[in-house]
């Protein structure tokens, strides 16, 4: 009996390992095309594709997002796109409140598509908040203005992401020689801090070589005493 019970205990576990990630997933998706969809409503009726359609086809919201942000590519790269562009921003910098949300913003996005910005693609530990408690963080960039003039130009800006909502968290600037940097990929962080430390990637202290890691991110080097 205790065998038997063990074993429909771990089929049920294995089957939750299953199906959760999967359920999870497309609840998610169902979310985001339902969204998407839902945007449409916005649209006079003849800019509907339901009004020359027999059914209403799920995911359409997601094709008319993509088609209209293309459009609007095309449209801006040209002479008088970039006229509009200008007017637009000049518009929207005199209106209170509207023009923080939206500067703020547009710097915020061309900052992450430009190819040179190394924004979030570096992973590193950093003892934070106190010395001895390392915490993983974002290397977001070198501090720039007048963080740098009053501090030093090896100054690194990292974001530290709560658990388990990594969407919150702390900007912090530190000394680079005051970082460990980790080869695993931003996804797999994200999945370290999303599950609390219980879901880990595999190291293979051979290829990586022991240590290799620590230290200034990009070299093998450094200190690891806490910022002072």
């Amino acid at each position: 009996m205790r065998k038997g019970r063990k074993g429909l205990k771990g089929y049920f576990i294995t089957g939750l390992l299953v199906v959760v990630p999967l359920y999870i997933t497309l609840y998610v998706l169902v979310l985001i095309v339902g969204f998407m969809d839902n945007a449409l409503d916005i649209l006079p009726g003849f800019l509907r594709p339901d009004t020359y359609l027999p059914v209403r086809v799920p995911g359409q919201g997601i094709v008319f997002t993509v088609l209209g942000i293309l459009a609007v590519g095309v449209l801006t790269a040209n002479f008088l796109g970039q006229k509009i562009m200008r007017l637009t921003d000049r518009v929207m910098a005199k209106v209170p409140i509207v023009s923080v949300v939206y500067n703020a913003t547009k710097q915020l996005m061309e900052t992450f598509l430009n190819k040179e910005h190394e924004g979030f693609r570096r992973v590193v530990l950093v003892q934070f908040p106190r010395q001895g408690a390392w915490s993983m963080g974002f290397v977001t960039g070198r501090a720039g203005g007048e963080i740098r003039a009053r501090t030093s130009p090896e100054m690194l800006s990292l974001f530290i992401p709560t658990t388990p909502n990594p969407t919150s968290g702390f900007y912090i600037v530190t000394r680079e020689e005051d970082v460990i940097a980790l080869s695993m990929s931003v996804e797999d962080a994200f999945k370290v801090l999303m599950s609390g430390g219980m879901v880990v990637p595999p190291y293979d202290e051979v290829k990586n070589g022991a240590g290799a890691g620590a230290g200034k991110t990009g070299e093998g080097g450094g200190k690891k005493d806490a910022p002072e």
